[in-house]
């Protein structure tokens, strides 16, 4: 997004409460990865204009973004994976903190087992948030779609990273063969038979995948 895009619509973001902004004052301070304010902003009123009833979050990190989808749709139900154990603890502290820890689940392990598990278990959600580890993106989808409920859609995250993916000779040494599976995932994706997604410029580039 061009910068002078991005400081409009930032200017014209709604004013966030006092929790919001500790939050991400700490994920700067500490370098987690959260969502930008504008990326948040869209994924919060697709939350408020689609009200989906169960949400599962892949890539819990601090909870930011389990407590700012509770934020939109306070009656979800939010199940959402972590497998770091530090950022683990801390998504628990804080979503007990605000008092959220009966809407929002969170899940320690490697979400491929933890995708499993619910599918066994014969969980369906109508919103699945795809935000951890971008290697494995193509495979959290696969492993999604069994727990996605009729009319449901897929939200992925971090899909332009950073504007690289668009740059047919971007190169480097720590995000060359990343880069290159988020291109090879949203090709998948645009291509794949069961869905109908649509990339977003907003944020870090947000794919929608709705099951046809």
């Amino acid at each position: 997004m061009e910068e002078h895009s991005k400081e409009y619509l930032l200017r014209h973001l709604p004013e966030s409460e006092k929790w919001v902004k500790e939050l991400e004052e700490k994920a700067k301070l500490d370098r987690i990865p959260i969502m930008d304010p504008i990326g948040i902003n869209f994924l919060m009123q697709l939350i408020r204009l689609n009200k989906p009833q169960r949400i599962l979050e892949i890539g819990t990190a601090i909870g930011y973004s389990a407590l700012r989808m509770n934020e939109a749709c306070p009656e979800a139900t939010i199940t959402t994976i972590e497998r770091d154990d530090v950022r683990y603890q801390e998504a628990i502290q804080n979503i007990t903190k605000l008092g959220k820890q009966d809407s929002i689940h969170v899940l320690y392990g490697d979400a491929l087992d933890k995708l499993v598990e619910l599918a066994d278990a014969k969980q369906t959600f109508e919103c699945i948030f795809i935000d951890a580890a971008k290697g494995q993106y193509k495979n959290f989808f696969e492993l999604a779609v069994p727990l996605l409920a009729k009319n449901g859609f897929i939200i992925t995250d971090n899909v332009l990273f950073r504007g690289y993916v668009m740059d047919p000779a971007f190169e480097h040494p720590r995000y060359t063969k990343m880069v290159e599976k988020i291109r090879v995932y949203n090709e998948w994706l645009a291509n794949h038979p069961m869905f109908i997604t649509t990339i977003l410029p907003i944020g870090d580039g947000v794919a929608i995948s709705y099951r046809k």
